[in-house]
């Protein structure tokens, strides 16, 4: 069982679970543009890539799963994930399996006034958004919308150009500087049209991560609710894994709503007692550790899935009231 890990960038700690969990049943490929990836240290071999858009990432992708005798890819990034799903036919027609959700999840997922749009059609609760700035200063003047608001890339990645503004000046001004700064920097090629900046409510509240795991056929098979204590870069940085029922409800419904293949990274807000669904990305989160050091056992079940065995859903349940923090440490590269 060989596994490749593309754009596996910092994310170490993935490699090193799936690493544990697969033991000397295979070994674990990692792929990135710099072979100086720190994630590359934990992998059992590290190859070097061109960049997500280039024309031949593909292809130099299936020569890899080729040449390692690859079972299946996990992509640990936002901008690869549509670039995979639209390929998913040649990966299967060489017998790899790419966990990577279908074209339209991860397009409402990528897409932010989608995935908004999308809360809302299943009945549960996201921050008023927009993407048009002369409607969303109408709102604030009908009282229809209050600031604080933040503003992002409507096709983002991480905590990449999130600014937060409080009067209507500041809303104009820096709705265009990040016009400028998106169509410059690679979040220029995933975005689409015109209206590629996202006006939204700001919610103050506690925030909380789940990681929504589904099967390889898209059947929600557990969820795993942390409280966020501290962020650090737009990850988080401490957390503490919490009993929390409603969350988890949440969790299930988009899990089965979505039918998303693997890990859903999903961000809420509480506020006055009504939760916030803000963010949903199909793929492992920078939030996942938080989860498998308490318990939550999903790269096993993903290779047990993967060897065709079923597995006890006790292995997705975390203990509760585990608090961890992440640290920095120095790998040799």
């Amino acid at each position: 069982m060989n596994i490749l890990f593309t754009c596996a960038g910092r994310r170490t700690y993935l490699l090193k679970y799936f690493k544990e969990q697969l033991g000397a049943d295979g070994i674990i490929v990692g792929t990135d543009m710099q072979l100086t990836a720190p994630a590359l240290t934990a992998a059992d071999v590290k190859e070097q890539v061109p960049a997500v858009y280039a024309d031949d990432y593909i292809d130099r992708t299936l020569e890899i799963c080729h040449k390692h005798k690859i079972n299946a890819v996990i992509s640990l990034n936002d901008l690869e994930l549509p670039v995979l799903a639209k390929n998913r036919q040649r990966f299967e027609l060489e017998g790899v399996k790419l966990i990577v959700s279908s074209s339209e999840v991860i397009d409402i997922c990528f897409d932010k006034y989608r995935t908004a749009q999308y809360i809302e059609s299943i009945g549960l609760k996201s921050p008023k958004t927009f993407v048009n700035p002369d409607r969303a200063i109408e709102a604030l003047k009908n009282g229809g919308l209050a600031f604080p608001l933040v503003l992002k890339p409507r096709w983002g990645s991480g905590s990449i150009g999130i600014e937060f503004v409080n009067n209507i000046d500041e809303l104009r001004d820096v709705y265009a500087q990040l016009l400028k700064k998106v169509r410059k920097s690679i979040l220029g090629t995933a975005s689409q049209g015109s209206e590629y900046i996202l006006i939204q409510e700001a919610i103050n509240g506690q925030e909380y991560g789940m990681d929504v795991m589904n099967d390889l056929n898209g059947n929600n098979r557990g969820v795993s609710v942390k409280m966020k204590l501290a962020m650090r870069a737009g990850e988080t940085d401490k957390a503490r894994t919490v009993d929390n029922a409603a969350i988890r409800t949440i969790g299930r419904k988009l899990g089965e709503s979505l039918s998303h293949i693997g890990n859903l990274d999903v961000d809420v807000f509480e506020r006055d007692g009504q939760y916030y669904v803000l963010e949903l990305n199909p793929r492992f989160g920078g939030g996942f550790p938080f989860s498998y050091e308490a318990g939550v056992n999903f790269p096993k079940a993903i290779i047990e899935w993967l060897k065709g065995n079923e597995i006890d859903n006790s292995l997705l349940e975390p203990q509760y009231d585990r608090a961890f923090a992440k640290c920095d440490y120095l790998v040799e590269i």
